[in-house]
């Protein structure tokens, strides 16, 4: 007999920081976990979501009332468009550009693997878009778009094999991302041009480090005032997807997180032009860090791991393979071309995140890094733009031309 325990939004915020503080303390007694800089979120919530797989497997379902968890995820966002002063912008800009070229090069390459893959082990070719950009650098969401579509116009049923690639691959994701850039970084003897210290505060108070060992030096005054501008970026963003929305653009898909970070964006470059107000940045900086831990705990310890248990060998085979390919692109490739430096090495790291992930899985990887390595405020800037929104476009056409060619 099957029950289903229900915990409500207040226990769930518990249990999410439960996660976290699990994965701090076990991080803190398994050296390699720090050596290779896996994220706490990853820790934490991977045990607890085993837990909740167990008691699936004995017929009791846990389900976690989460409302908070996207308000967090566009709450740190909104702090990345806080920190892009237009000087890091101008710095920055190229950059975008570049490691978008990147990236798109990287989904042909991750589409190219699958459906060879496929083919090779007797699969329609489709299921290898499927364990390809579909479910890998698009996620959860544009997998289930895509199998709605394969589904009316090719008769494949893909929706729960996308579901669990997804999830596969967010996992995988937030692990290989740690130790292709940390090896990088050893490798090259690469710094941050911040230095490794945890008060760069001090000597750079406009930088944001989303760094959780970071000394702040913040107010009550300063945490209301920035928090409310988090909320204005949030509200705001709901707003602007409706008015987008209702022009009726079918292949704009925008999500919230993004209209987020570009009303941060907007709202710290007016503060810094007018001099009506300045931003603290160490306040966003706690605010960030704060936001992103959250959410990711709540997703990680939210995952149903039991779909990974549905995957046939075939596209066990295939994932697997998809792993190890974008850990040796981000590793020879996506590093050298965004500039062998300290920079590229993060957005490697950030790469291996988003490209078998999401986008905040990426933030998680790079967050886990600087927190050990030094600041890296470019990293924060390129990564979640390309990922959060240039990169779905890019995934479009390319997936439409692999299917005019498969089909």
């Amino acid at each position: 007999m099957n029950s289903n325990i229900q915990i409500n939004e207040l226990e769930s915020m518990l249990i999410a920081m439960i996660v976290l503080f699990l994965g701090y303390f076990i991080n803190s007694k398994i050296k390699v976990l720090r050596k290779y800089n896996i994220p706490e979120p990853i820790v934490g919530g991977l045990i607890v979501a085993a837990i909740i797989a167990l008691l699936h497997q004995q017929g009791i379902d846990v389900t976690f009332k989460l409302t908070l968890k996207d308000t967090l995820m566009q709450m740190f966002f909104a702090t990345v468009g806080l920190a892009a002063s237009f000087k890091l912008l101008v710095k920055g800009g190229s950059r975008v550009f570049l490691f978008l070229a990147v990236a798109t090069l990287y989904i042909v390459i991750q589409n190219a693997v699958g459906v060879s893959l496929s083919s090779l082990l007797g699969l329609d070719p489709l299921i290898g878009l499927v364990a390809g950009s579909i479910t890998l650098s698009g996620g959860h969401g544009t997998g289930a778009a895509w199998s709605q579509t394969f589904a009316n116009d090719f008769g494949l049923q893909t929706l729960e094999l996308s579901m669990a690639a997804a999830t596969f691959g967010l996992v995988m994701g937030g692990i290989i991302g740690g130790p292709v850039a940390q090896r990088l970084i050893h490798k090259y003897q690469l710094k941050s041009e911040y230095g490794e210290s945890d008060n760069h505060h001090i000597e750079h108070p406009d930088l944001v480090t989303y760094s959780d060992h970071e000394e702040d030096r913040i107010t009550a005054k300063n945490t209301v005032e920035i928090l409310f501008i988090l909320l204005i970026c949030v509200a705001g963003a709901a707003h602007v997807k409706m008015v987008v929305d209702s022009f009726g653009i079918s292949w704009l898909r925008i999500p919230d997180f993004v209209y987020a970070l570009f009303i941060g964006v907007l709202v710290t470059n007016v503060c810094e032009t007018t001099r009506v107000y300045k931003v603290n940045k160490e306040t966003v900086d706690a605010l960030g860090t704060i936001s992103l831990s959250l959410f990711l705990a709540m997703a990680l310890m939210s995952l149903q791991l039991w779909e990974l248990f549905d995957l046939a060998l075939p596209m066990l085979i295939i994932l697997s393979v998809q792993t190890v390919a974008l850990a040796v692109f981000a590793y020879f490739v996506t590093f050298r071309l965004m500039g062998k430096n300290y920079d590229a090495a993060i957005i490697s790291g950030g790469h291996c995140g988003f490209g078998m992930g999401a986008t905040p899985t990426a933030v998680m990887n790079m967050g886990s890094l600087v927190s050990r390595n030094g600041p890296s405020p470019q990293a924060f800037m390129v990564v979640p733009i390309v990922g959060a929104f240039f990169i779905d476009i890019a995934n479009l056409v390319v997936l439409q031309t692999y299917i005019s060619f498969i089909r």
